[in-house]
Order: structure tokens, then sequence, then C-alpha cells
């Protein structure tokens, strides 16, 4: 699996627990289904951080499913999580996945990571 794979699943994993707002939403009713790609930053933002933990850990298995990944670093999940959050609450109006990708970017820059064209 490549670095920017492995990176970018760890990222967005870490990013989603930091949430508590006053007008909190319950994303999780009985045995609904969610769609994760429509989810908004403001659902991510506004709902309970047990919420915001299984959604971090649902797009952590996905990322590195699609990366055909294996490895957890639960530090840097919780770490990128913490980031996802602070660009959700401040950018309410987009998507979670829009989020993601914007926090993987930044991570990828950090470590030196470049993508193949």
């Amino acid at each position: 699996m490549s670095k920017a794979l492995l990176a970018a699943a760890t990222v967005f994993a870490a990013i989603i627990t930091g949430t508590c707002a006053l007008a909190q939403q319950d994303l999780f009713r009985g045995d609904q289904k969610i769609d994760v790609q429509a989810l908004t930053c403001g659902q991510l933002a506004n709902t309970y951080q047990e919420d915001a933990d299984a959604l971090t850990m649902w797009y952590a298995g996905w990322y590195n499913g699609l990366a055909k990944g294996h490895l957890f670093n639960l530090k840097q999940v919780k770490q990128l999580e913490h980031e996802l959050i602070m660009y959700c609450k401040a950018n309410q109006e987009k998507k979670i996945i829009e989020g993601i990708a914007v926090v993987f970017k930044d991570e990828r820059a950090k470590r030196g990571i470049k993508l193949a064209d």
C-alpha cells in the first residue's frame, strides 16, 4: 500500500472525534442506514461524540479498504479526526468527504508525500 493512501486512511479516521455543539444531532436512529457520502460537515460538527467516533472508524475502514491497507494507528487517526472536525466547524456546508480530502492533502504535504500522476 502506498504511503499516501495509508496516510489518507489514518488521517481521516483520526479526524472525526472532537465534536460537541449546542444543538447536537442524533445521526443514528434505530436501524436507519446513512449515506456517508452525503453527510455534511455541519452534521458531523453538530453530532454526539459517540456518533462522530463511529463515523471516524467507518471512514478509516473505508479508506483503508480502498487503499487495500490493513494497518491502523489510533493516535494518528484521533489527530486527523480532530483536524477534520476543526475544518467541518468552519465549513459546515461542505460534505465530510470533501473535508477528508482537504485534511489528507494537508497531511501528505506535511509528510512530504507526493502522489503519482
